[in-house]
């Protein structure tokens, strides 16, 4: 409560963050070969960067040993998406782990051991005396995970919008500037990108629905924010471990997706971990769910608004998210976006397809997707994908007004 009163210095932060991940097991990467960096997104609705920005890493020779957590509510985990896939198995032994990264340059498996279990009981606590929303605990909770598990560069997204944690742009810099502090205090180059969540990303909202516009994307196809979003996040990520400039980065993340280095790079991990890599080549297609209801406009105009966490929520409804940590997901269940924010629309076109397992539920889930949009009669002013990049000691801003 002193510290959600006060705040805290980021020398303060950065000490009790390593307190924090000391507190359990400390991964130690090391003998892995070549240059470890993670990722970890603050999350959002329709974030499945991590299935491309990180094989593009790995086929540009970093090394990446990704520890991910389910989902709860409207923000679907890594590591449901990847369960998704026949066969993938989220948990693997330190030696398999260390063998993938190896021969595949890129192991993707659930969070296992004892990662700062400190963070647990605090967060317990934050949660019962209303304090969660302390950006030094925010920032130590996230980056004593990321600190335990042992890479030695750091890439975060930081999302800001509706669907985010962080609702204002100024609040994510917040958050990413002190994270960026405690990484460097710690000795991991870490560099965060503040991205938008106003608009869930890519076309694509839940478990399979997600890995298969991944798999796209990899194949030079899928959404171009989606896209865009992902070769940003890979650049950085190659810039931390030394592969050049920025601009010489960016090339060689374009140049893995285009050459299909990338996407062979994400089938490797995939059968190396027991999963059928012919869903993400479009071999083979995905299980369909059995019910499926198509969100149709009431009017002409254009998409004025979405709201990426009500919509985020229908997701949650329609059986893709967790409402609670026992709850069971529908891996085909989602939604498939076939209209974005800024679109001409027409009355009777299709905005989005609702897709589900339960038919009961597709009533109330088109009822809320109706209501987290708007149709306008002008088109909207266009939104940056990227608001700014955090460094140490530097903010880039790209344009957008702050909120």
């Amino acid at each position: 409560m002193a510290i959600w009163f006060s705040g805290m210095s980021d020398h303060e932060t950065a000490v009790l963050t390593q307190v924090m991940a000391r507190s359990g097991d400390m991964i130690d990467l090391s003998e892995i070969s070549g240059k470890t960096v993670d990722k970890h997104s603050t999350g959002g609705v329709g974030d499945k960067t991590t299935l491309i920005a990180c094989p593009i890493v790995a086929a540009c020779g970093g090394k990446i040993a990704k520890m991910s957590g389910r989902g709860l509510g409207h923000t679907g985990g890594t590591v449901d998406k990847l369960a998704s896939i026949p066969g993938y198995r989220t948990e693997l032994s330190r030696e398999e782990f260390f063998h993938t990264v190896e021969t595949c340059g890129i192991s993707l498996i659930g969070q296992s051991g004892n990662l700062a279990p400190a963070d647990k009981k605090l967060y317990a606590l934050r949660d019962v005396t209303a304090t969660v929303d302390s950006i030094p605990l925010i920032a130590s909770s996230i980056m004593s995970k990321k600190l335990a598990a042992g890479a030695s560069a750091i890439l975060l997204d930081v999302k800001t919008g509706s669907g985010a944690f962080m609702k204002t742009q100024e609040d994510a810099i917040r958050l990413a500037q002190t994270m960026v502090a405690i990484g460097e205090e710690a000795g991991r180059r870490t560099v965060a990108l503040i991205t938008d969540m106003d608009v869930p990303l890519g076309c694509g909202i839940g478990n399979s629905i997600e890995v298969a516009e991944s798999a796209a994307v990899l194949r030079g196809e899928g959404p171009a924010d989606l896209r865009e979003v992902s070769l940003a996040l890979a650049a950085n990520m190659l810039y931390l471990i030394g592969k050049g400039t920025e601009a010489e980065c960016r090339s060689l993340a374009e140049h893995a997706i285009e050459d299909g280095s990338a996407l062979a790079t994400l089938c490797r991990m995939v059968r190396a971990q027991g999963g059928d890599a012919r869903v993400l080549t479009g071999e083979r297609a995905f299980s369909a769910a059995p019910f499926v209801r198509e969100v149709r406009a009431t009017e002409d105009g254009f998409l004025t608004r979405m709201d990426a966490e009500a919509i985020g929520e229908v997701s949650v409804v329609l059986g893709a998210g967790r409402e609670t940590k026992e709850s069971v997901i529908d891996p085909a269940a989602g939604i498939l976006l076939h209209k974005k924010y800024g679109e001409r629309v027409q009355a009777g076109e299709s905005l989005a397809t609702l897709c589900t397992s339960r038919e009961e539920v597709l009533a109330e889930a088109e009822r809320r997707y109706q209501a987290a949009v708007e149709i306008g009669a002008a088109a909207p002013a266009p939104r940056p994908l990227i608001f700014a990049r955090v460094e140490k000691d530097r903010i880039e801003r790209f344009g957008g007004e702050g909120k």
